[in-house]
């Protein structure tokens, strides 16, 4: 018989979901009792080497206001050729190209193995993908003159066939025009005066549809298609590959002066409002990628985030929480709003930030929060970290050769009628789609139940929150699971249309009479993810100790839900016996499994007390928000290992193995490798070093002690993530 966790993996292997809860309480009554709420870490885009792709549309349930997808969970008459939609339970009937299908002979989104599909849309055109580059100047040239060349790499790896675009700016902003032979020529905007869609369209005469065009909505797969506009800004990479690669060799430094004692001019809030309105004008809901690369806080103009006179620091969280900061409100809703805008048109804004001083990101963080872009955070674009990260960007699936990201996405979710959507935590913005299942609860981007995610890859992960509303156990259907769909309808790197869809379903219980049921079902790795997620939701809203006192309170609350105690004697608290799966197990080792389960997350919850994304000291508040973006987009696995580092050691008494996180765990003949996610360190012993320095791993008679000192390593490159834009990095302890 499989264990929860073996059904747990299998799920998400299979579907890229994990829920807090696997048999779901029938009441609501008994569901908030439950403390942790009905939640699913889901990653739309989980990469599925085996998931057969469907040439063909969808086929949607008839009713209007429902319109879920043909899962494996619906009722099909072969003999009618028809089928009844699980969650509205209307009868439809099969397409025509359907009139073969038989019980023998069926189609695999109707084959439970499948519950996951994913279909590639024929008849929705093929739709460019753009990369439109923003570059400060304002740099030195030992910072300016790599990125450079990180640049000219870039586009050996862009497709022939993309829309690329350049973008300078330092005190004054650059649009760069391509496709001039033996010349170049540029249009140049104040650092000081923000520029609309309008203002732009009449300035450099461009078509399009304008800012006014309102996004496509989640029903509409292929959406509009994006006129095929080949401005003088945007070009075709075929067509201008040597002239932009010159161009990009060409930039200099910002030829303005710098006074002694001052910042440079930056003008990066206009020459983001430039990228966004350009984007706007000409390829409104389409997928596109600005990649902003920044040497520094904006200071002038729209965005403007510190003085120019260096005599002025910038803010820390102590200024903030004073609310004595003069620029940061208006940052604030000046990057807010371009973020909205890119958002509403599908657009992706990346931050690549290289800086030794806080380059303000805190008051950029809506770029990654809405569009979905990647935020990477270093100290120099000369370096390693960055050159390493800036190309896993463009890194390649090893199938089709393509991109492993997507565009212009949005998420729509269906679920039972028992069930409502609460809202989601990621990033993403609300596509305002009511619905029944809409709950008047809000968590997180909530008030729909379809949101749109500009940028998505294989690893962005969402969080999205339930409640069952249904009042009395007795109104479900006996036997009938719950369910919930997940639709991702997204463009893919090659320009193609697709759609995949995700179906699961559950148990429902009654917790008022079989609490161990409901228990045993309970995953504690997703729902100290789920956790983490509210607490620093709410860290954005409220003080720090008030997130922390209301953690405990949960906290709390959990332990006297679940375990036995008499009052005023805290050595006599235990779990319940009765908290037991199956009865047929021996209760004592169930007693200790649900235990564990709990003291697991009981211990996940202790370090994220203490952790950085709830504790700002010795942090500033780029990096507070760097940090909390990472922990909103990755998914369960990332997620524990942000909360809690994994420790593991390397000896020659047996294979690594997992040791606590505490002091005791350094020997000298020991080998360490921590894990932090952002960090990565491998500790030699004081007698594996000395071994070293004398050069035994060179000696052919020591080969077992070469391989020990090769295992960290290697593993390392393996636990290196090699996600995309995450500055993790390597060092060696000695």
């Amino acid at each position: 018989m499989s264990t929860w966790a073996d059904f747990i993996q299998q799920n998400e292997d299979r579907d890229g979901v994990r829920l807090t809860w696997n048999v779901w309480p029938s009441t609501r009554i008994e569901a908030a009792k439950l403390v942790v709420p009905m939640a699913a870490m889901i990653t739309p885009l989980k990469e599925r080497p085996e998931l057969p792709p469907a040439q063909y549309e969808p086929v949607l349930c008839g009713r209007s206001q429902c319109r879920a997808v043909l899962n494996p969970l619906c009722q099909v008459d072969y003999r009618s050729k028809s089928w009844i939609c699980n969650f509205c339970y209307q009868r439809n009937t099969f397409p025509q190209h359907y009139a073969a299908i038989s019980e023998s002979n069926q189609p695999a989104e109707l084959i439970s193995h499948f519950s996951t599909i994913e279909y590639h849309l024929q008849r929705a055109a093929l739709a460019p993908t753009i990369f439109l580059f923003v570059v400060d100047t304002c740099q030195d040239y030992e910072d300016l003159q790599p990125l450079k060349e990180s640049l000219q790499m870039s586009l050996s790896l862009i497709p022939p066939n993309a829309l690329v675009g350049l973008i300078t700016f330092g005190r004054m902003v650059q649009l760069h025009e391509l496709g001039c032979d033996g010349y170049s020529k540029c249009y140049v905007f104040r650092g000081t005066k923000d520029v609309s869609p309008k203002q732009l369209q009449e300035q450099l005469g461009l078509g399009g549809g304008g800012g006014s065009r309102a996004p496509a909505p989640a029903a509409n797969p292929a959406g509009p298609a994006p006129g095929q506009v080949q401005n003088r800004f945007l070009q075709p990479l075929q067509n201008v590959d040597m002239n932009l690669t010159d161009l990009i060799g060409d930039i200099q430094r910002d030829p303005w002066t710098v006074q002694q004692g001052n910042r440079p001019l930056r003008a990066t809030g206009v020459a983001l409002s430039v990228a966004v309105s350009l984007l706007e004008a000409t390829f409104p809901n389409a997928g596109a990628r600005v990649m902003l690369f920044i040497g520094g806080p904006c200071t002038q103009g729209p965005g403007m985030i510190v003085g120019e006179s260096l005599k002025d620091p910038i803010r820390s969280h102590h200024d903030l929480e004073k609310d004595a900061c003069k620029y940061h409100k208006k940052a604030c809703k000046h990057y807010d709003g371009l973020a909205k805008r890119a958002a509403e048109n599908g657009h992706i804004i990346d931050i690549y930030s290289c800086a030794l001083d806080q380059p303000g990101l805190n008051e950029m963080r809506y770029f990654s929060k809405y569009t979905g872009g990647y935020m990477v955070m270093g100290d120099s674009f000369n370096t390693s970290l960055f050159k390493q990260t800036f190309q896993k960007v463009f890194a390649k699936d090893a199938q089709n050769n393509h991109f492993r990201m997507g565009f212009n996405a949005s998420l729509e979710v269906k679920c039972s009628k028992e069930l409502k959507v609460n809202g989601i935590i990621g990033p993403c913005i609300s596509l305002n789609k009511r619905s029944q299942n809409v709950s008047d609860n809000e968590i997180g981007v909530g008030g729909t139940a379809a949101w749109k995610i500009p940028g998505i890859d294989p690893s962005t992960s969402v969080a999205v929150f339930f409640e069952v509303c249904n009042q009395q156990a007795g109104n479900i259907p006996q036997g009938q699971p719950g369910a919930m769909q997940f639709i991702t309808f997204y463009q893919h790197s090659s320009g193609q249309k697709r759609v995949r869809v995700t179906t699961i379903a559950r148990h429902w219980a009654d917790a008022a009479t079989n609490l161990s049921h409901v228990s045993g079902g309970f995953d504690q790795e997703t729902a100290a993810g789920v956790m983490a997620r509210l607490a620093v939701q709410k860290s954005d809203i409220d003080d720090g100790p008030d997130v922390l006192r209301w953690l405990d309170r949960m906290l709390i609350r959990l332990c006297q839900k679940f375990g036995e105690y008499h009052k005023d004697d805290p050595s006599s608290f235990r779990f319940a016996d009765n908290m037991s799966l199956y009865p047929q197990v021996y209760p004592t080792i169930l007693t200790v499994l649900c235990m564990c389960m709990l003291l697991a997350f009981l211990q996940f919850m202790f370090h994220l007390r203490r952790s950085q994304f709830l504790q700002v000291f010795n942090c500033s508040p780029d990096e507070s928000s760097y940090y909390r973006d990472k922990l909103n987009r990755e998914d369960v696995t990332n997620s524990l290992i942000m909360i809690q580092p994994t420790l593991y050691s390397y000896s020659f008494n047996g294979v690594p193995e997992p040791v606590l996180l505490d002091s005791s765990s350094i020997l000298p003949d020991r080998i360490l490798l921590l894990d932090t996610f952002f960090l990565i360190l491998i500790y030699h012993g004081e007698t594996i070093d000395s071994w070293k320095k004398a050069g035994y791993q060179d000696l052919p008679d020591h080969e077992n002690f070469r391989q020990l000192l090769q295992a960290p390593v290697e593993d390392a490159q393996v636990c290196n993530h090699l996600l995309i834009g995450l500055p993790n990095f390597l060092l060696n302890v000695y």
